[in-house]
């Protein structure tokens, strides 16, 4: 016979497994499964920046899960190095924004929320070409490796025996006087407790799928691919993360260096295509002519949850008693993960919040 979890979780991107995570550190027992190999999507192919591009261009909703999520990050990083020997590269490298037209609002926000900054020195455009305006400096932001953070996730919940399913894919549930009592699975069926979606860009059609007469609250997530590259660099060969304009580039620790992305509304669809390719190499090249020297290696595209405003959906289902949602965090789940997390949890075991939860309710816009 099937033992129950505590918690049962569709959807194994870093969102998924940041709420695991924090489910099994309080104590419940949780199952996650994912239609396929777990962080394989977006968590995946994103860059990493922990920060929003251009913040202050976002809705405050977004800020608040961000400032919480840097406040939980380093911690993240060395519990997972201590428990699993596995690195995300966690990497406090700092970011360098060329052009802020807005620098005033940008100056206000980074000022407002303690975020160091300075106007950016000189000798950091040696290397680089661009006609930079306003330039900031901020020498604090991190990126995390999002595969090797994934990878980090995966092993940390094992070791705390988290049931993970790769290749589980949901195919309907039962609901009886408005409570799940059971999800059917293509690997078999299931009893659940609670129920939490985290299904990424994926979200929005699942929850169509498995409530198609429940018209209220859905969640309105949809995909927006984005396509992204990977240079062979010397290492040191870009120090710190550099945004110019609405590209970035991103070099890891080993030297590659990462040059992004594409925001595209193609549906489902993860085709690669030569004019991103070449978009892209000409932004990489243009700024950085040192990559001019080092091979392409990859070209890949994924699927971002994206969501109005790019605010998430982090809230219990108003009328289905023991379901909530986890989803939606469009360009950023990784820099919103562990606080999205954290109020997932803090919800369902009705703690205290760190946030307030109400900018990330179903309800937030009405009835949909």
């Amino acid at each position: 016979m099937i033992k129950t979890p505590d918690i049962t979780i569709v959807g194994g991107g870093v969102i998924g497994l940041l709420t695991a995570r924090e489910f099994v550190n309080a104590g419940a027992t949780v199952t996650l499964i994912d239609k396929g190999l777990l962080g394989q999507e977006s968590s995946w192919a994103g860059g990493g920046i922990l920060l929003p591009l251009y913040p202050w261009r976002q809705a405050e909703a977004i800020s608040s899960l961000v400032l919480q999520s840097l406040r939980l990050y380093p911690t993240l990083a060395n519990q997972l190095i201590e428990g699993t020997g596995k690195d995300p590269e966690w990497t406090p490298c700092g970011l360098l924004i060329t052009k802020n037209p807005d620098f005033n609002a940008a100056v206000d926000w980074c000022q407002r929320h303690h975020i160091k900054f300075e106007t950016a020195p000189a000798h950091f455009f040696n290397s680089l070409n661009t006609d930079a305006e306003q330039p900031l400096w901020l020498s604090d932001i991190a990126q995390a490796r999002n595969p090797r953070l994934v990878k980090s996730l995966i092993q940390d919940l094992r070791n705390k025996g988290v049931t993970l399913q790769e290749h589980c894919e949901l195919t309907d549930l039962t609901l009886v006087n408005n409570h799940i009592t059971r999800l059917n699975t293509n690997r078999g069926s299931l009893p659940v407790k609670q129920l939490i979606i985290s299904a990424g860009a994926w979200t929005g059609s699942l929850f169509k799928q498995l409530f198609p007469e429940i018209l209220t609250y859905t969640p309105q997530v949809a995909p927006v691919k984005g396509q992204m590259l990977l240079f062979d660099a010397p290492p040191d060969t870009l120090q710190t993360m550099v945004l110019d304009g609405d590209q970035y580039l991103i070099p890891r620790r080993d030297g590659k260096i990462l040059a992004g992305s594409t925001v595209e509304q193609t549906d489902f669809n993860k085709t690669t295509t030569v004019a991103a390719r070449e978009r892209l190499t000409d932004f990489a090249l243009t700024l950085l002519p040192a990559l001019k020297k080092a091979p392409l290696l990859h070209h890949w595209a994924g699927l971002r949850p994206g969501t109005e405003q790019g605010i998430p959906y982090i809230d219990r289902h108003p009328s289905i008693a023991n379901l909530s949602i986890n989803a939606g965090h469009f360009r950023n789940g990784l820099v919103m993960g562990p606080a999205s997390a954290q109020l997932m949890v803090d919800l369902l075991l009705n703690r205290p919040t760190a946030v307030d939860p109400r900018p990330y309710q179903l309800n937030r816009g009405g009835k949909s």
